[in-house]
């Protein structure tokens, strides 16, 4: 990992036997904040917003599970409605109260965004748009098919950032699906398609751009 100006802090909470969520804390004070799932991943990314020089932002990843089933079971709702129930509690409820106590911020939708890729990317999408009085913006790049666009979408949607490649079709598809059904329904889109296969790369390069657009403004 690069050297990075701000710092990480893992702790684990009392969910599923212990769930750990690593925050990065910007060097200075934060003007946004983005929760994210796979943690483990996104948690590190914030030397990639340093460099970018993008708006101070706080990130924080709760991590995933290492089964792959289950952490799709976790992150998109149609397979397991009990097991996304209890997750979705606990990222939203349990990890947003926290934040607010451990780290003496708070947390104004405006500046509170939901983060994911591939399997959370279904995941922002959801927890987005089932909780548009916590977050205000959604990112989500190469979500997978599980969780397609609902046939009535909820009244209030927060502003949406998409991106996928082109060497992932499946993934493209989907992406650019619920790009039209979220503009179809009023919601601030941004679609972006980018030369890339399914993979990191694409995704650091992409983040602190999501970050600008929703908070540099």
């Amino acid at each position: 990992m690069s050297f990075i100006a701000g710092k990480l802090v893992t702790e684990t909470l009392e969910y599923d036997a212990g769930r750990q969520v690593t925050v990065y804390i910007p060097p200075d004070p934060p003007q946004a904040f983005v929760f994210a799932g796979d943690g483990q991943l996104i948690s590190q990314w914030g030397g990639i917003l340093e460099e970018a020089g993008a708006p101070s932002t706080m990130i924080i990843g709760v991590h995933r599970l290492a089964d792959e089933t289950l952490r799709l079971h976790e992150y998109s709702p149609g397979f397991s409605p009990e097991r996304f129930a209890a997750h979705e509690k606990f990222f939203v409820e349990d990890v947003h109260a926290w934040v607010r106590s451990r780290f003496e911020v708070t947390l104004p939708t405006e500046r509170t965004a939901v983060f994911g890729v591939s399997a959370g990317g279904e995941l922002s999408l959801a927890v987005g748009l089932r909780h548009p009085d916590i977050f205000g913006a959604i990112f989500c790049a190469s979500p997978g098919g599980g969780y397609q666009p609902p046939d009535v979408m909820p009244g209030s949607i927060p502003r949406a950032y998409l991106v996928a490649g082109t060497l992932e079709p499946f993934f493209l598809d989907n992406a650019s699906r619920w790009a039209a059904a979220l503009r179809e329904s009023g919601a601030d889109v941004e679609m972006r398609e980018r030369v890339a296969a399914h993979d990191d790369r694409m995704w650091r390069a992409e983040f602190p751009l999501m970050v600008a657009w929703a908070f540099g403004r």
